[in-house]
């Protein structure tokens, strides 16, 4: 890879060249990131720039979180997010008919866009009229107090992505003061946990494509590798607890594998976003609007898991 960098005070500057050409990443998506093609680990606060267009690709600041908000968080997020769930076929290397295979530790919380197999279950049983196709998630639900200890940290993340990333930002928080469907006062409405899982390479879906990827790591015990990499830039970010990775999602992006140092390393990633759809079919609506709408759901979907 090319690249050129420079130092504007102690952020390191850099802007890389794509060197596998567009037309051909598409025979790579899905695939494992090839170690021997990233010839960039990034392990402190840099920006990194497409050389060609000037476009932002990721913004990385180390130890800028607050470490009590940030074991809050784990404390309380932990046991969802180690649920084994079949929800990311598009990301584990399977396809979608292969989904028996892609039991991994990958959950959301806050709000979502699409209905459960139990959801679409229910309402036809009770043969009720589905209503807007968003939904709480189980956590929310079933955990509104550890739900609420997640707040903290991921206010902190949207204050540092207003900050940072403020042109993004402002496309993202526009969309989502226009929905009571969100995380409270942020920029998110969804919230993506994986456990010690290593994506394979793709672009992300259904999220906001104004708005900026917001990734942070929590790890318990040791471990090597895990670097989030841009395979078709060759380059990666080394990230670690209390760090803060913002980075364009709509790039191809994946892990590297991780390599655990210790029998009980945990490697917890947190992608915080705004779903598009949600923003789309909630627009407008009131908070009463979303409270009759939630004990709609509700009612005829006391099975649901999620």
């Amino acid at each position: 890879m090319t690249y050129i960098k420079e130092k504007k005070g102690n952020i390191t500057i850099y802007r890389v060249k794509k060197y596998i050409p567009d037309e051909q990443m598409e025979k790579y998506k899905n695939k494992k990131v090839n170690p021997h093609k990233i010839n960039l680990i990034i392990k402190y606060d840099a920006d990194v720039y497409d050389q060609d267009t000037g476009v932002l690709l990721l913004k990385y600041r180390k130890n800028i979180l607050n470490p009590e908000k940030v074991n809050l968080f784990y404390d309380n997020v932990i046991g969802h997010a180690n649920t084994r769930t079949h929800l990311r076929q598009n990301t584990t290397g399977k396809e979608n008919n292969d989904w028996k295979n892609t039991n991994v530790k990958s959950n959301i919380f806050g709000y979502f866009d699409r209905w459960t197999p139990f959801h679409n279950y229910t309402f036809r049983m009770n043969k009720v009229k589905a209503p807007i196709m968003v939904r709480e998630c189980k956590f929310n639900t079933d955990h509104p107090e550890q739900y609420k200890n997640t707040f903290p940290m991921i206010k902190e993340v949207d204050n540092l992505y207003a900050k940072l990333i403020p042109e993004y930002y402002k496309n993202q928080i526009r969309k989502a003061r226009q929905t009571p469907f969100k995380i409270a006062n942020t920029a998110f409405t969804t919230i993506t946990t994986n456990v010690n899982y290593q994506t394979m390479i793709h672009k992300d879906r259904g999220d906001d494509e104004e708005g900026f990827g917001n990734l942070i790591v929590i790890e318990k015990g040791k471990y090597d590798g895990a670097e989030t990499c841009f395979p078709q830039y060759g380059v990666g970010v080394d990230l670690r607890t209390n760090d803060v990775l913002f980075m364009n999602v709509h790039e191809w992006h994946g892990n590297l594998p991780m390599r655990n140092k210790s029998a009980d390393a945990i490697r917890l990633s947190v992608v915080c976003y705004l779903r598009t759809k949600i923003w789309e079919r909630t627009k407008g609506k009131t908070k009463a609007f979303m409270k009759r709408h939630n004990r709609t759901v509700k009612k005829y979907s006391h099975i649901i898991k999620s």
